[in-house]
C-alpha cells in the first residue's frame, strides 16, 4: 500500500514524497483512513512506529479548506508530555503541511519565552502544539480560546498521566467544543488511560499495533551489578572506553545527579553535556543540536530525554540509575538502535534493586542478560538473592565521589552553564578523553553468567 491509497490531499502527498517516505507504516495505514472518515481514535503503538504522521496527516487535510467559524484559536490542538516531543511534532507539521497555503503553527512549552509565544497567538493560528502546563498558563490569561477547534490530539497520553497532568488535561478538554474529533495515542490503552479515553471520546475506533519482534533484536541488553557507588563509577568508566561506542546517552534518576555526573565526566576530558527539566528551552535545544551534530559524545539526562530524542548516532544507552517504572526502561533503551542500527543498552544495578529488574523483565516479557567486566566483578554473587554486601555507612571514594569535586574544579551541582558550548577542553583539543590504558571491546571484556529467563506475563497498565 502507498500513501496515495489512503485518500490524502495531493498537496500533502507531494510533501510526503519529497520527505522520502515511500510507504505508510502499519499504524498509519490503519489510522489515517479512519481519521479521515471523522472517527475518534484510540491508538496503541510502539515508539518509532510513525504515529506522529498517523495523527498529523489526516488532521492537516482539514486545513486544506478554510474555517467558516469566527475567532483566532487553533483548528488543531496537539498535547504532548515534553518540550522535546512538542518541538518535534511542530517540525513534522511544518514538513507535511508545507504545501498548504500559509500554514501557521505555534508551540507552547515551558522554558521558552512568553513574548515569542504571545506573538504567535496574536493572529489566527492553525495548529497549536503544547505541553499541558504551559497551555493552561495561556488559557488562564485569556490568550487561547478553542471556538474554532476541530481536532484534539493527545500524544503519549500514558506519559502525560504518569507526569500528573490528568487534571490539566480534563480542564483543557472541558474548554473544547463537544463536536471536536479526538485522537488519543498511547503505549497502553488499559487502566487509567482507558478510563480517560472513555471520557474524552465518542464511539471511538480502537487500533492496536503490536511491536515487531525483529525490532527488539536490534538492542543488545545487559545488566552489570555494582557493589556500591564507587564500583558503579568504575563500571561506567570502563563502558565509556568501549571502542564501539560512538555516542552514549546516560540516564540518571535526578537533575542534580545528571549535573554532577556530567561535571565529573567533563573533568576527565569527555565531550559531555547534561539535559534535564530545569534548563531553559533554548539551552536544551542547543544541547540536542550538539548531540545531533556529533560535537557531544556523551549526554547525561533524566527521563525528560527518554522520549522525543531521535539521534541515529547513539550507539549506547547506559542506565546509571534504574528507572522506577518498567515502562520508562523501554523508552530509555529505545533511544539506541535507531534507523535500523544495532544498539547496546547497559543497566547498572545495585544488589538491593533486584526487584526493579524483575519488574522490567515481567513488563517486557524477556530476561536481561547479566554480564561482568573483567577485573570489575561484583563481590556478591548476583544469581543469589542475598543481602547486599556493601557498607551503607561508607562514603563513596575515588575521583568520582559525589562528596567532593575533582581537583581544580568548582563543586558539582552549580549552574549547568559550563556545559553550554562544544567540548574542547581536552588536551587533545577535540573534547575526547585523554589517552588511557586500552579498554576491552564490548564483547571481549564481558563474561556472561547463566540466568533463568523470567516467564512472560501480561503488560502492566499505567496506574
Amino acid at each position: 500500500m502507498s500513501f496515495s491509497n489512503l485518500g490524502l490531499n495531493p498537496l500533502i502527498l507531494k510533501a510526503i514524497e519529497s520527505s522520502g517516505y515511500p510507504a505508510p507504516t502499519p499504524v498509519q495505514s490503519a489510522s489515517i483512513p479512519a481519521a479521515l472518515a471523522g472517527h475518534d481514535l484510540l491508538v496503541s503503538s510502539h515508539t518509532g512506529s510513525g504515529k506522529t504522521a498517523a495523527f498529523l496527516l489526516p488532521s492537516l487535510q482539514r486545513l486544506a479548506q478554510p474555517s467558516t467559524l469566527p475567532g483566532k484559536g487553533p483548528r488543531i490542538l496537539v498535547l504532548t508530555p515534553t518540550r522535546e516531543l512538542a518541538l518535534q511534532v511542530e517540525k513534522a507539521a511544518a514538513t507535511y503541511g508545507r504545501g498548504l497555503n500559509r500554514l501557521r503553527t505555534v508551540c507552547l512549552v515551558g522554558g521558552s519565552p512568553y513574548a515569542q509565544q504571545l506573538r504567535g497567538l496574536r493572529d489566527a493560528v492553525d495548529i497549536v502544539v503544547a505541553t499541558p502546563g504551559r497551555l493552561m498558563d495561556h488559557m488562564q490569561s485569556g490568550r487561547v480560546e478553542f471556538s474554532r477547534l476541530e481536532v484534539l490530539i493527545l500524544d503519549e497520553a500514558d506519559r502525560m498521566l504518569d507526569m500528573g497532568f490528568i487534571d490539566d488535561i480534563q480542564t483543557i478538554v472541558d474548554k473544547t467544543p463537544a463536536t471536536r474529533q479526538t485522537l488519543l495515542f498511547s503505549a497502553t490503552l488499559d487502566g487509567v488511560v482507558g478510563s480517560l479515553a472513555r471520557k474524552l471520546t465518542r464511539d471511538p475506533q480502537r487500533i492496536e499495533v503490536a511491536t515487531p519482534t525483529q525490532r527488539e533484536a536490534k538492542i543488545d541488553q545487559r545488566l552489570l551489578y555494582a557493589d556500591n557507588f564507587s564500583h558503579k563509577h568504575k563500571l561506567l568508566d570502563a563502558l565509556l572506553r568501549d571502542t564501539e561506542l560512538q555516542q552514549a546517552l546516560i540516564f540518571t534518576a535526578t537533575k542534580r545527579g545528571a549535573d554532577d555526573l556530567a561535571e565529573n565526566l567533563f573533568a576527565q576530558g569527555f565531550a559531555v553535556d547534561a539535559l534535564h527539566g530545569d534548563m531553559q528551552q533554548s539551552k536544551r535545544t542547543r544541547t540536542l543540536q550538539r548531540l545531533r551534530d556529533g560535537r557531544t559524545r556523551i549526554l547525561v539526562a533524566t527521563d525528560v530525554a527518554a522520549r522525543g530524542i531521535d539521534v541515529a548516532g547513539i550507539t549506547h544507552v547506559i542506565n546509571f540509575d534504574l528507572p522506577r517504572q518498567a515502562e520508562d526502561y523501554v523508552h530509555r533503551i529505545g533511544r539506541t538502535g535507531r534507523a535500523g542500527r544495532t544498539g547496546f543498552a547497559v543497566t547498572l544495578v545495585n544488589h538491593s534493586e533486584k526487584h526493579l529488574v524483575r519488574n522490567i523483565e515481567r513488563y517486557t516479557g524477556q530476561s536481561v542478560r547479566i554480564d561482568v567486566i573483567a577485573g570489575l566483578e561484583p563481590s556478591a554473587r548476583v544469581e543469589k538473592a542475598a543481602r547486599p554486601r556493601f557498607n551503607n555507612n561508607a562514603k563513596p571514594g575515588g575521583r568520582f565521589s559525589d562528596n567532593r569535586a575533582p581537583a581544580g574544579r568548582a563543586p558539582a551541582g552549580r549552574s549547568n552553564e559550563r556545559f553550554d558550548g562544544p567540548r574542547s577542553a581536552s588536551p587533545r583539543g577535540n573534547g575526547e578523553r585523554a589517552a588511557a590504558a586500552p579498554a576491552p571491546a564490548w564483547n571481549s571484556g564481558f563474561r556472561s553468567e547463566n540466568r533463568r529467563p523470567s516467564a512472560p506475563t501480561r503488560r502492566r497498565t499505567a496506574d
